[in-house]
C-alpha cells in the first residue's frame, strides 16, 4: 500500500508541477523593479497599428513593446483623454494598451490630460461633459473621474494633467486667474489617488526649464512624488548643463525626484510625408548632436547620463517613439515627428534604442 500511495503522491506532484509550469508560461512577467525610469511614450501605437503598419527590429517584424522591453525600457507612458471625438486615447483604447504593457513586464505611466483633446501650455480645455458644472461639482467630477481611471487601469505612475504650466481644466483651473481653484482641483485628484492607490506614484508636469521653479513653488503643498519636466532643445534651450542644474535645484528645493517626462531628437532632417515636421533645420539642433542615427543615440544617452549624475534625477521618457508617417507619403495630416521617432522611414528600430539599457 505504501508503494502505491507514494506513486500516487508522485503522480499528483508531477501534475501540479506541470500545471504550475503552464501557468508560468501564460502569466505576465514580473514588473521591472529597478528604480531609474527609462520610459517611452507610445500613445499613437493603437491608431498606427490599426492602419496596418508593421515595425521591424533586427530584420524581422516585432511588436514595438517587445522591442522596447528587450532594449531595456522599463515603463510606457500613455496619454488619456476624457471623451475624445474618436476612440483614440479614450478609456477603452488606453486600458487595452496598458494591459499589453503590463503583460510585457513594464510599468504603466498614465498622463491624464483632464481634457477631451490635447492639453499643453497653451490649451487646457475643460471636458465638454463638465462645462456647466459649479466649481463644487467640478471638484467632485475630478475626484470621481480619477477614481474611475485608477479602478480601470491601475497605473504605476499617475500624471495629473499634461504640461500644466498655467494649470488645467480652464478657465476654472487656470493658475494666473484662479490659482486657489487650480490647487483645489489638483488636491482632489491627488487625495483620490492616495486613498485608492497608495502605491501609485503621482507626477506633476511642467513643460520646459524656465519658469519651472515658479510652478513647483505654487504646488509645494500638494501631495505628489515626481517633478516631471518636458525638455526639447528646439523650445527649451540647448544646454544639458542647464538641464542638470535645474534638476538638482528643483529636487533640492522641493525634496522630489525629477524626471524628464518628455524629450526627443531627430535622426535626420528629412521627411517621409507632407506633414510639416517640428524639427527640420540645422539651427534647431545642439551642435554636438547631428541629426543622424548616431547623433540621436548620443543625445538620448547624454540625457540619461546627465540625469544619473544628479542627486535627484530619476529617469526620462522619450516622446513620439512610434510616430511614423503611417498615413503614407502624401499625407498632410500624418506625422510631424517621423524624423524624431525611434524607428526609421523603413520602420526599423534605430540605434537610439540602446539608450534604454541600464
Amino acid at each position: 500500500m505504501k508503494k502505491y500511495a507514494i506513486l500516487g503522491i508522485l503522480a499528483l506532484a508531477a501534475i501540479a508541477f506541470s500545471c504550475s509550469k503552464d501557468d508560468k508560461e501564460t502569466t505576465a512577467p514580473p514588473i521591472e523593479t529597478d528604480d531609474f525610469l527609462r520610459a517611452a511614450d507610445v500613445s499613437f501605437l493603437p491608431e498606427i497599428e490599426s492602419n496596418g503598419t508593421i515595425y521591424y527590429n533586427n530584420g524581422a517584424a516585432e511588436d514595438v513593446l517587445t522591442t522596447l522591453k528587450n532594449a531595456g525600457c522599463n515603463a510606457i507612458r500613455i496619454r488619456l483623454w476624457k471623451n475624445p471625438s474618436t476612440s483614440h486615447s479614450g478609456m477603452a483604447e488606453v486600458k487595452a494598451l496598458a494591459q499589453r504593457v503590463k503583460q510585457a513586464g513594464m510599468k504603466v505611466w498614465l498622463t491624464v490630460h483632464y481634457s477631451d483633446t490635447w492639453a499643453d501650455p497653451g490649451n487646457q480645455t475643460i471636458p465638454a461633459e463638465w462645462q456647466s458644472l459649479s466649481f463644487t461639482n467640478l471638484k467632485t467630477a475630478v475626484a470621481d473621474y480619477t477614481s474611475t481611471v485608477i479602478a480601470e487601469i491601475h497605473p504605476d505612475i499617475y500624471q495629473i494633467g499634461n504640461e500644466t504650466n498655467n494649470g488645467f481644466i480652464w478657465p476654472q483651473g487656470k493658475i494666473t486667474t484662479n490659482e486657489t481653484q487650480y490647487l483645489e482641483l489638483v488636491t482632489a485628484a491627488s487625495a483620490t489617488i492616495r486613498a485608492e492607490a497608495p502605491n501609485t506614484k503621482i507626477m506633476l508636469h511642467f513643460a520646459g526649464i524656465d519658469g519651472a521653479d515658479w510652478f513647483f513653488g505654487k504646488v509645494s503643498n500638494i501631495d505628489y512624488d515626481y517633478i516631471g519636466l518636458s525638455y526639447y532643445p528646439v523650445w527649451h534651450g540647448k544646454s544639458l548643463t542647464m538641464v542638470k542644474n535645474t534638476v538638482d535645484a528643483l529636487g533640492a528645493t522641493y525634496n522630489k525626484k525629477v524626471i524628464i517626462a518628455e524629450t526627443a531628437y531627430p535622426f535626420t532632417l528629412g521627411w517621409d510625408d507632407y506633414t510639416n515636421n517640428i524639427v527640420g533645420l540645422e539651427n534647431q539642433l545642439i551642435p554636438a548632436f547631428p541629426a543622424t542615427p548616431e547623433g540621436q543615440k548620443s543625445f538620448l544617452t547624454s540625457i540619461k547620463n546627465t540625469l544619473k549624475t544628479t542627486a535627484y534625477g530619476h529617469g526620462f521618457c522619450y516622446w513620439g517613439t512610434e510616430w511614423l508617417a503611417f498615413r503614407g507619403p502624401e499625407a498632410t495630416n500624418g506625422s510631424s515627428f517621423e524624423n524624431q521617432a525611434l524607428f526609421d522611414f523603413d520602420h526599423k528600430a534605430l540605434p537610439a534604442m540602446d539608450a534604454f539599457a541600464q
